[in-house]
């Protein structure tokens, strides 16, 4: 299926994106934009902005539409990793940070320490920085989850994904209910917590049901939503199976912030979790917790 016009961005240029590239080389840090092969990669590190993958590059899922390297095997944590992810926020002078991670179903906690670790590093180089983390399930334990709270992100974003009745063959290690258990408790237990959650169009569901999801996350009290076309990274993982058009996007952002109630939807062809992140400090100021 040919991408339409509206998909097709020019090639990142390596004098634009070359800082960011040799910074993260430097430090030996992993980012979603390179693991990911996100289509906005040469715009966020032209503008010096990256969403840091930690605990990786091997993922403990393989779920069939994401390029990230499957790894099960047990492998400990690099203690070095929140100082050169904290080095690495100063030397780039973030004002806004999202640090994400692959699943690690491995570990007791799901990477909850790891997570603490690093925003405690962020905050002891960069004070003025806010933190996004974008959080797997961590299989439903709710203690692991408090932990990640406990370092009071800005912004707890977990993604949807897609619609309950795609997720046995989208991600089929995850569990629509639990996501939504994750997202409620967040807002339930730490309000002044901005929540985010997202999701990918065109891998076979309609627009009500997307729709209908965005109903259960606000059913949730979500905040934000992001919503993207999904482009599959290759032959071996899942085909896309529509392309949603822009007037499509337009209407699942009016219907979202008109009709549901979100503080913002974030809807565009190119639109991933983290693109433009850095917007929700404007909904800080004009929504205060």
């Amino acid at each position: 299926m040919l991408k339409p016009d509206w998909l097709r961005v020019k090639a990142p240029q390596r004098e634009r994106i070359g800082a960011v590239a040799d910074l993260l080389v430097d430090l030996k840090l992993n980012t979603v934009c390179q693991e990911a092969s996100c289509p906005n990669i040469g715009e966020c590190f032209a503008g010096g902005t990256a969403t840091f993958l930690i605990m990786g590059p091997g993922c403990t899922r393989a779920c069939p539409y994401c390029d990230i390297d499957f790894d099960r095997s047990v492998r400990a944590l690099d203690p070095s990793e929140p100082e050169r992810l904290g080095e690495a926020v100063a030397r780039m002078g973030l004002s806004h940070v999202v640090i994400t991670s692959v699943n690690r179903d491995d570990l007791k906690d799901g990477g909850a320490s790891q997570f603490v670790a690093c925003m405690e590093e962020v905050r002891r180089r960069s004070a003025g920085t806010t933190i996004e983390l974008l959080i797997p399930d961590l299989c439903g334990n709710w203690d692991a989850l408090a932990a990640v709270m406990a370092g009071a992100p800005d912004v707890l974003n977990h993604n949807i994904e897609t619609v309950p009745r795609l997720y046995r063959h989208v991600r089929p290690q995850g569990l629509y209910p639990r996501s939504l258990e994750l997202l409620r408790r967040v807002h339930q237990d730490w309000p002044r917590t901005y929540t985010k959650s997202g999701l990918m169009v065109g891998l076979g569901e309609t627009d009500s049901e997307v729709l209908e999801v965005m109903a259960d996350l606000r059913a949730q009290a979500v905040d934000i939503v992001t919503i993207g076309q999904y482009l599959s990274p290759g032959a071996k993982h899942l085909a896309v199976q529509r392309f949603v058009t822009p007037y499509r996007f337009d209407h699942f952002r009016h219907e979202g912030e008109r009709r549901l109630g979100f503080l913002q939807v974030v809807s565009s062809p190119l639109t991933r979790s983290s693109y433009h992140a850095g917007e929700v400090q404007r909904l800080m100021r004009t929504h205060p917790r």
